[in-house]
């Protein structure tokens, strides 16, 4: 199934939410139509116009907005007042604001997966649905695969040298060393500029199997690298660890995942659906983690359409 047509908001709009944070946040599709919600990953990456050819826009009210200090919020790569409870609770504002009772279908990719999982754990009775892409548990394990000599640096190992010889000397962690490298930079001066690029270029060049060359990543570097290096270095806020939570939850799953995924290991996802009691896996072959990547856009459409035929998205 092919993406949708690119798409224009039929409306957007500032949300506050309160600790000095404002959330870009837009409406597309059919005003009168199914209410869904789409988080984007990173944490800090920012929706994309993607995003929103996710969905048929004749029938979905698609609703989009930026995390707290990713994207068009603001302030830009805020990480005061920015936790995963602080996640879970702007989502809810934005349904209430909106007026929607239920989410008929909450869709979250990478970290997005993580989000979403937290917020139907929390507010369950507000969600229909769910489908997942590139499931990231945000355990220990996953981000020690993403951050040390012992993971994707094996199957990167140039773009892993980069990353780490970027780093000014110190001691600890190559996380914990960016974190505090960049803390301390000035808001997007020249260095922490510099670390900011790094850090997610490192993270783009696994996002794809094949990887791409001359990305340009200097739109969102600094909320990425500011907001990614803020959770993880709390192992994502999480409360409790998140997989033996997700047995709970009775709302249908489906869970997209590319078999060659070098940012999030395909385990997760299996684990995931092992737990989860009505859940469906998709493996889609020749993919990385990236909704661009070949198969993924269309597996979640296929998703989505899944769900509609089970007879839950009125």
């Amino acid at each position: 199934m092919a993406l949708y047509p690119p798409l224009e908001p039929f409306h957007h709009e500032y949300l506050a939410v309160g600790d000095g944070h404002e959330l870009y946040l837009e409406q597309c599709g059919n005003p009168d139509g199914v209410p869904v919600v789409v988080l984007h990953g990173g944490p800090g990456g920012g929706s994309s116009p993607l995003l929103r050819r996710l969905f048929d826009p004749r029938h979905y009210r698609i609703v989009i907005h930026d995390q707290r200090g990713a994207g068009k919020s603001r302030p830009r790569a805020g990480t005061n007042h920015n936790t995963l409870a602080h996640l879970v609770d702007d989502i809810e504002r934005i349904r209430q604001h909106l007026g929607v009772s239920r989410w008929q279908v909450v869709m979250g990719g990478s970290w997005g997966s993580t989000l979403a999982l937290s917020y139907a754990l929390e507010h369950g009775e507000r969600v229909a649905s769910l489908v997942l892409r590139g499931v990231f548990l945000c355990r220990r394990q996953d981000m020690d695969w993403l951050y040390t000599e012992h993971g994707a640096a094996r199957y990167r190992p140039e773009q892993w040298q980069r990353l780490v010889e970027a780093l000014p000397a110190g001691e600890g962690t190559v996380l914990a060393r960016y974190h505090a490298a960049l803390a301390a930079c000035e808001d997007q001066n020249e260095e922490g500029m510099r670390l900011a690029r790094e850090w997610t270029r490192w993270e783009t060049h696994l996002s794809t199997l094949i990887p791409l060359t001359g990305v340009d990543v200097d739109d969102h570097a600094w909320p990425m690298a500011r907001l990614e290096t803020h959770y993880f270095v709390h192992e994502g806020f999480l409360p409790e660890p998140l997989l033996p939570r997700c047995a709970r939850l009775y709302c249908p799953v489906e869970i997209v995942h590319g078999s060659y995924d070098l940012v999030c290991p395909p385990e997760q996802a299996w684990l995931l659906h092992q737990t989860l009691p009505d859940s469906r896996l998709r493996w889609v072959p020749g993919a990385g983690h990236a909704t661009s990547e070949a198969g993924i856009g269309e597996a979640l459409i296929a998703a989505v359409h899944r769900l509609e035929q089970r007879g839950g998205l009125a």
